[in-house]
């Protein structure tokens, strides 16, 4: 069974190791214009970009055997969709993972504009679409629609964008969008419809992601909350008809030894300050329930990088360290493979890695990690 393997590119910038605190490559960082305008010895800049950065990641991950990347989209991030059709200049077959917030575009549009990009780089986009966690977090987009009517208007928008796929006329009468007599014009509508990557934990997500998604797409959670998980997934896709695959996005520390990997992490933890500690201990906004699964991990009291280990080579600090997911894994080359098969056993068809820094990163798990899970599954499959 092939295993889709795609990389995460920083577009919010990034630091050296888990180790720093301030990002220096890439140019998001308010405050620290010495930093933006860094470039040659005596000063000035030396016409080397924050985008000429994300294409050395982007071609890094494609050279060591990544599939695509992720683009991420936060609001200290730039447009992903600007930047994917940057990046498919400066590579050949790297895909690029579009994540989006239905609500912020009109259906139509999305469909002009995703179409536009598969005929122009050959179909390498994709979807990532994100209902939203609500929360003040919701309220910066300028959202403020409920949980349940945030997924009832994400099956809408991706009603609408196959309908209009197809070349029309569709005319779509629902709750948040209507169209009369639309589609695609030729060529437009003979480009190969993405793939879709959803996201969300609640039964409205696994609702909209039965009838839509191509591939359900988790955060890293204790391995028997996803057998349980994936397995829902696939009983209401099955209802209607209809195969889903699995994808998990994890972070990942890997290196040559297992105490190398964990002393990786207990630096990042040190240099982590108190605030940030009350922070992550404390409750989170929001309505996410994949984010609540996430918190319902953490330990009650925190004195050491050790209190976050839940299971064999598996951490739930991640978020201390950059933000984002809590769980990822952490050990040798070996170990890493090791988890990523569990993982591929228990129903994972695809997998969003990433650490920190992405570029040298993408070279050491592309050219370490990835052969070994492909080789120990191929051999896992040989015993059975």
């Amino acid at each position: 069974m092939a295993i889709d393997f795609f990389w995460r590119i920083p577009t919010h910038g990034e630091p050296s190791s888990h180790r720093a605190r301030t990002p220096f490559r890439g140019d998001w960082f308010p405050g620290n214009d010495n930093l933006r305008q860094a470039g040659l010895g005596g000063g000035g800049a030396d016409g080397f970009t924050y985008i000429d950065y994300l294409a050395e990641i982007a071609r890094a991950a494609e050279l060591s055997g990544f599939q695509g990347g992720l683009i991420p989209s936060f609001p200290m991030t730039d447009e992903p969709w600007a930047i994917s059709a940057l990046l498919a200049r400066e590579t050949s077959t790297f895909r690029f993972m579009i994540p989006f917030q239905p609500g912020f575009l009109n259906p139509v549009v999305a469909a002009r504009m995703t179409a536009s990009l598969q005929r122009a780089t050959g179909g390498r986009a994709l979807y990532n679409v994100i209902t939203g966690g609500g929360g003040p977090a919701q309220l910066w987009w300028g959202d403020s629609a409920g949980h349940d009517d945030r997924y009832t208007r994400t099956t809408e928008f991706l009603d609408v964008v196959r309908g209009v796929w197809r070349g029309g006329p569709f005319s779509y009468q629902g709750k948040f969008y209507q169209v009369e007599d639309a589609g695609l014009a030729t060529p437009l509508s003979e480009q190969d419809f993405p793939e879709i990557y959803f996201s969300g934990s609640s039964d409205a997500a696994l609702g909209s992601a039965s009838k839509h998604a191509d591939y359900y797409l988790t955060w890293l959670e204790p391995f028997e909350q996803l057998r349980e998980k994936f397995a829902r997934v696939h009983e209401k896709t099955a209802l209607l008809g209809r195969k889903i695959k699995c994808a998990v996005r994890v972070d990942i520390v890997a290196r040559a030894t297992e105490e190398e990997a964990w002393d990786e992490v207990r630096k990042g933890f040190d240099a982590v300050d108190a605030a940030t500690l009350r922070q992550f201990l404390g409750a989170d906004g929001g309505d996410s329930v994949g984010a609540a699964r996430q918190r319902g991990n953490r330990p009650t009291t925190l004195n050491s990088y050790k209190d976050l280990i839940t299971a064999p080579n598996i951490w739930s600090g991640f978020n201390l360290l950059r933000g984002g997911q809590t769980q990822g894994i952490v050990g040798s080359y070996q170990q890493v493979a090791e988890r990523l098969d569990e993982l591929v056993q228990l129903g994972a068809d695809a997998f969003i890695l990433a650490s920190t820094p992405h570029l040298e990163e993408a070279y050491r798990v592309g050219e370490e990690v990835l052969p070994l899970v492909r080789g120990h599954g191929a051999a896992l499959l040989r015993a059975a």
